[in-house]
């Protein structure tokens, strides 16, 4: 038998578009940007299956429903990719290798891919817990179920810890006396794209440079030319005037 541990209560701590199984199962689903049939995905052996649409919230969301309940070992990333958020993609990137300083998951190819409400304990609790399953932009139900049902037959056990509990804060930002707080997401992508604008500037001006540079240099060629020139046309004169 193998070990087994009591979810946070209530669980799932967020709510969301997902059904709800055995909370003692070691499998959930995310079908990404599809709408699957949920009830049978959860009828089949997982603990929680449902939609995850982003690469920021979305995955907070999906972290803090799994870290509350040791239970769930296998992940199974299932569904079409979303457009821009390209989402399945992040979570798999975000399991292997976390965030880097700024929040940013690494690797990740989507949009905005930043997590700001998860702790770092958080985050390594994921990445100690659970194992992904690639199937991304399958929506083969008879394929899921039966991936499913295979990964409940191989359950690990529940991971031996207390279901952990963190606090996902929705919105584009805070306002107060000094008016909207952009989001840390949101200032990492300013800086960004102001770090592109200085490059582009600084390159800007280094052709600019080559460019006078150029100009300066076939402006010296062609006075060099000329002196050359009629400095020989005189000698020429003066040999044929001395003949």
């Amino acid at each position: 038998m193998v070990l087994k541990k009591k979810p946070a209560e209530p669980w799932p701590v967020i709510t969301g578009e997902y059904e709800v199984g055995n909370p003692e199962s070691p499998v959930a689903v995310v079908t990404c940007g599809s709408h699957l049939n949920n009830a049978e995905l959860v009828a089949a052996g997982a603990a929680l299956a449902g939609p995850c649409k982003t690469e920021n919230i979305g995955i907070e969301k999906m972290v803090a429903n799994v870290i509350s309940n040791p239970n769930i070992r296998y992940l199974i990333i299932t569904g079409m990719e979303v457009k821009g958020h390209i989402t399945g993609q992040a979570i798999e990137a975000f399991t292997a290798s976390g965030i880097d300083k700024e929040g940013r998951i690494v690797g990740a190819k989507g949009a905005i891919p930043f997590i700001q409400n998860l702790t770092p304990e958080a985050i390594e609790r994921w990445r100690q817990q659970i194992t992904t399953i690639n199937m991304i932009d399958t929506e083969d139900m008879g394929a899921i179920t039966a991936k499913i049902k295979e990964l409940v037959a191989k359950d690990p056990g529940a991971l031996d810890v207390e279901p952990m509990i963190v606090e996902i804060k929705e919105g584009a930002g805070e306002e107060g006396e000094a008016g909207l707080r952009p989001m840390a997401a949101e200032v990492v992508e300013v800086r960004s794209r102001i770090r592109a604008m200085d490059m582009a500037v600084t390159n800007n001006g280094l052709l600019n440079k080559f460019q006078a540079g150029v100009y300066v240099g076939k402006i010296e060629g062609i006075a060099v030319g000329m002196t050359l020139t009629l400095a020989i046309f005189g000698i020429i004169l003066k040999m044929v005037g001395g003949s």
